[in-house]
């Protein structure tokens, strides 16, 4: 019998499955449950739930026409590679498979200038989003937690 994995509930939201162990980072919760995992606790009883989100967002720089016709011809390229291959398999020449991904990247560096264009002004900042936890909580089943808590508070990976 394969046992699966229950949804992970918060225990701060009232959740079945009490906090083990809490930690500042992601990484550190995830060593956590390797350490619990590599000391016979099932790592499929085991969850991390990330507390107060809140999105960040870097900015990487200005979209310019450039950058536009730029990411526009890799996307575009990489969406003619597929076609192309398809292209290559039936007909044979490797031509074929350049070609493709030319045609591609044209038509992506005009599809990119031209959104940039009709977007003049509004949302001309490239940037990278994602969403970070204030703190990052390790629970586990009721039917575990107890030995997961205390095998993090004997080697010193507990800190909360």
């Amino acid at each position: 019998m394969i046992e699966t994995a229950p949804a992970i509930a918060s225990a701060a939201a009232g959740g079945d499955r009490p906090m083990v162990g809490s930690y500042d980072t992601r990484e550190q919760a995830r060593e956590a449950v390797a350490f619990l995992a590599d000391n016979g606790i099932p790592a499929h009883r085991v969850g991390i739930v990330g507390e107060n989100l809140r999105l960040m967002e870097d900015v990487l720089g200005r979209m310019t026409t450039p950058r536009a016709a730029g990411m526009g011809a890799a996307l575009g390229a990489w969406f003619g590679l597929p076609s192309s291959l398809m292209v290559l398999l039936v007909a044979g020449p490797w031509a074929a498979l350049l070609a493709g991904m030319a045609f591609g990247a044209l038509l992506g560096a005009a599809f990119g200038v031209t959104a940039y264009w009709t977007a003049r002004g509004r949302g001309d900042l490239v940037t990278n989003q994602s969403l970070v936890a204030a703190r990052y909580a390790v629970v586990a089943d009721v039917a575990i937690a107890d030995d997961a808590r205390n095998l993090l508070i004997k080697h010193g990976w507990r800190t909360g």
